[in-house]
């Protein structure tokens, strides 16, 4: 199907640019995206990799790296994203899930010996640069996650699933061809090469791409390169409400500002709509689903705090595992149906579609895929009675406080709320007594001494908080850990707090 969309673009807008990177200095047009996949298609051929093999793909520029993914699976092969800054043992060990018949691009030496290099071939000595649309059933993408740690999850999404949640991300955006695209995320996670990369391509608009987010230079580039919509995370957008006396606003071209892949605190959001004007569109998406499960809307009622209305995936909430009761209530694209847990009741989020997988290609947790196929995401949360979803964390970072649980997320927002606070993770550390309690990490914004910061924050918090939900300690610290795609790191900040002073 990603066959046809390249081959569908390039007829329709040739020449127009696709993909470009933040200076304005390199770009690829549609007919150059096709050619790229025919030179793949052929390069892959000789090769001996055969339609639907996978291949790992290590570029450095992110422009090459793009056109590469989207130009890969256009000639029918599964590609596995891989990050171009990682170490050797990283690396090795999503190999060894996905094992790649072939790698592009420069491997680091440590990586096992035997595995054949290539790189990318050269568009312009292929003649035509027509691909055959019976490629089309083979591409893909293979990621692997959570590789941090353990072993890494493998997860296939084939090229109809990828096109499945890209059109509903080009529908539910009302993205257009006119439409120019900001994307500074990582290319090697599921965000960027669905919402950025296919989302773009079913649109037939142009994206922008930038190695990395620059605050200073933020708001000039978005100027400059006549940005329309920009997707990005939680973490670029706080700074960005952080820095709204210094930065320059824009012009008003800007239609949206897409959150995702972490909650985005409901102060934020305010805060960045009041000072620029902006609307913030937060989603909630995973690898599994493809990428993007719910979205708010454009138009209409976005709440902050959720994660808005399914958007081409069905979505329910289930009783809490060991909790008894009956069916859940199920929200789908089109119908909202009566069950056992009703609006504004906590339990555990699990989707279900297109774009979603049926199985884990390697390393899943067992039992977290029905035989109905319905997947539960890891994910706690409610739905209210407009079928908004609203998110209250992962069920293993639920802290058990002498048998009450307590989500962080709800101490998390009202931290966020108060001034001098930059960026807040709450975990549980252990207590003799309870269990578990809540401790808050905070990073402070500007020049906040940090023993005046604590002692406001738990005055705030004796004012504002149930006591069971009032940290016992604050740590100050100048940056939380985040991950590539913006995610704090809260399995580090957990094994911190837990070990014994």
């Amino acid at each position: 199907m990603i066959t046809e969309w390249i081959n569908i673009a390039a007829a329709r807008h040739g020449s127009a640019v696709y993909l470009e990177d933040g200076a304005g200095t390199r770009s690829v047009t549609y007919a150059g995206l096709r050619e790229a996949a025919a030179a793949w298609a052929a390069c892959l051929d000789e090769a001996g990799v055969p339609a639907g093999a996978a291949v790992a793909l290590r570029l450095p520029d992110p422009v090459d790296y793009a056109t590469a993914l989207v130009a890969i699976i256009g000639a029918g092969r599964v590609v596995v994203p891989l990050d171009p800054a990682a170490p050797g043992a990283d690396l090795e060990r999503m190999l060894a899930v996905a094992v790649p018949q072939i790698v592009v691009g420069d491997p680091d030496a440590s990586l096992r010996p035997g595995l054949t290099v290539i790189n990318p071939p050269d568009p312009l000595t292929t003649a035509g640069g027509v691909l055959p649309s019976g490629l089309s059933s083979s591409g893909g993408i293979f990621l692997c996650t959570s590789g941090t740690t353990g072993t890494p999850k493998g997860i296939l999404l084939r090229d109809d699933q990828l096109a499945h949640t890209a059109g509903a991300v080009a529908v539910h955006h009302r993205l257009k061809p006119s439409d120019r695209g900001y994307c500074c995320l990582p290319l090697f996670h599921i965000n960027a090469e669905v919402v950025g990369l296919l989302g773009t391509l079913a649109a037939g608009g142009c994206l922008v791409l930038e190695r990395k987010f620059s605050r200073r230079n933020f708001w000039p580039l978005i100027e400059s390169r006549r940005i329309t919509w920009i997707n990005a995370v939680p973490a670029i957008i706080t700074l960005l409400a952080m820095d709204q006396a210094g930065a320059s606003r824009p012009g008003g071209r800007v239609r949206f500002v897409r959150s995702a892949s972490a909650p985005l605190a409901p102060a934020v959001l305010e805060r960045f709509e009041a000072s620029f004007g902006i609307p913030v569109v937060e989603t909630y998406g995973m690898t599994e689903a493809a990428s993007m499960i719910t979205a708010n809307p454009l138009d209409g009622v976005r709440k902050p705090g959720s994660a808005g209305r399914p958007a081409g995936t069905e979505v329910r909430v289930v009783p809490p595992a060991g909790a008894a009761g009956g069916g859940p209530d199920v929200i789908g694209p089109d119908v909202i149906g009566p069950g056992v847990i009703g609006p504004g009741v906590i339990g555990r989020v699990q989707i279900r579609g297109r774009g979603v997988i049926t199985h884990y290609a390697a390393n899943g947790r067992p039992g977290a895929i029905g035989a109905d196929g319905w997947l539960d995401t890891g994910d706690l949360g409610y739905l209210d009675q407009d079928g908004y979803l609203f998110l209250a964390g992962r069920s293993d970072d639920v802290i058990n406080r002498g048998g009450e649980k307590i989500y962080p997320r709800e101490i998390e927002d009202f931290l966020l709320g108060q001034d001098g606070v930059s960026s807040v993770a709450v975990v549980a550390a252990h207590d003799d007594v309870l269990g578990e309690r809540p401790v808050a990490y905070v990073v402070p914004a500007g020049s906040w001494p940090p023993d005046d910061l604590e002692d406001t924050l738990r005055q705030a918090c004796e004012l504002g908080l149930p006591r069971p939900k009032r940290p016992s300690s604050f740590s100050i610290v100048p940056e939380l850990p985040l991950g590539p795609t913006g995610k704090i790191a809260r399995r580090q900040l957990k094994e911190l707090a837990m070990t014994p002073a």
